[in-house]
């Protein structure tokens, strides 16, 4: 009976700020993994990038028992598919095949992957996997370029600019008065390139503006400065591939002035309102804005959705578009999914079911040309 059974590879942890969001999410999924259609494979990423493969990985990421870790790899070598652990030898070390994998389960918040960079890898080992490609993760996760990709798309976004890293370093006055040109405090400061709010200010001063923009620049080389808004948080799920479809949308009552990491992880007092309580006619727009921005970006497999309604004129801006959302069981990813008819264990299902459909799509893509 285990040969019928699919090999999952769920890969959690990874070189970014949400590692242990990542961590989470992983518990979540793993439990719902049924044992009896799955073989689940761990594959632990470190923050320091190292790959680890066996059975506990998650258990010894999470307690930081690093060095009871298996060293693993997988090559882009389509020819060598699967994972490899990696053993000590006379003369260095050799690769020795732990398992091949028929569809793998990123689980990876924020940079190296969510961004695109490890869907490139899978791309090139031909391996199947869940959610976005290359092109829908690294436009999903750079808030400059998807905001500019969404105006291309009539799809209404607050008003932004990128400042550069090396901009602050060389010239911070002209950097902030760039940023102040762009509309009156408040600000938002933000990484482009990373979730669950790390990095992100409110800046109602230049002094805030400075070290909302010294904060976000310890995490990204691209750094997101957006108009503020007093608005209510709504979100909306998205499922599918080629035909997506969306959930009923919830709204966040976070515990602080905004969505903060802690409002997010660890203060209590943040409430989730599913349904969300809007009109029907706004219940219609965010779920058809949704799945256009999710078309828009060549999206694949699941996409959170957050918009903002600005409070007075219930005016509707798409805020982000996240590929690889927070997927612990209290998420609201699978939260709304549940509250629209499909339940944790089968929105799981779903997702793996969405990744060999997706692979076999890709299989139809002739490699060679041949003239004639």
């Amino acid at each position: 009976m285990a040969m019928d059974k699919l090999r999952v590879g769920l890969i959690f942890g990874g070189r970014s700020g949400e590692h242990e969001i990542s961590l989470l999410s992983a518990r979540s999924v793993l439990a719902a993994l049924d044992p009896e259609k799955y073989e689940v494979i761990q594959i632990g990423i470190s923050h320091l990038g190292a790959w680890s493969a066996g059975e506990n990985t998650l258990e010894k990421l999470e307690e930081g028992s690093y060095a009871a870790l298996k060293s693993a790899t997988m090559l882009p070598d389509p020819s060598y598919q699967g994972i490899y652990t990696i053993e000590p030898a006379r003369q260095g070390e050799i690769l020795n095949k732990l398992v091949d994998l028929d569809v793998l389960f990123p689980v990876l918040h924020g940079t190296f992957g969510e961004d695109g960079t490890i869907q490139g890898l899978f791309e090139m080992a031909d391996l199947a996997y869940v959610g976005a490609g290359v092109v829908g993760s690294s436009v999903g996760m750079d808030k400059g370029i998807f905001k500019d990709v969404m105006r291309a798309n009539d799809i209404p976004v607050l008003e932004s600019i990128i400042l550069l890293r090396s901009e602050l370093d060389s010239n911070m006055e002209s950097a902030l008065s760039r940023a102040e040109s762009l509309a009156p405090y408040p600000l938002f400061v933000k990484p482009a390139n990373l979730g669950s709010s790390v990095g992100v200010s409110k800046c109602r001063s230049r002094s805030d503006l400075l070290e909302g923009l010294m904060e976000a620049a310890r995490y990204d080389r691209r750094l997101l400065v957006e108009r503020g808004i007093e608005g209510r948080e709504i979100e909306v799920s998205v499922l599918g591939n080629d035909e997506p479809q969306a959930s009923i949308p919830g709204e966040i009552i976070p515990a602080a002035e905004f969505y903060t990491y802690d409002a997010k992880y660890h203060d209590e007092r943040s409430q989730l309102l599913i349904p969300a309580p809007i009109s029907d006619q706004l219940i219609e727009q965010v779920q058809m804005l949704a799945v256009v921005a999710y078309k828009a970006v060549d999206c694949a497999g699941m996409a959170r959705v957050d918009f903002l309604l600005e409070k007075g004129n219930e005016t509707l801006y798409l805020n982000e578009l996240n590929t690889i959302p927070g997927f612990t069981r209290i998420s609201m990813y699978p939260k709304l999914w549940d509250a629209s008819g499909i339940s944790y264990p089968e929105l799981v299902d779903r997702l793996i079911e969405l990744a060999l459909e997706r692979k076999r799509e890709r299989d139809r893509t002739e490699r060679r040309y041949q003239r004639g």
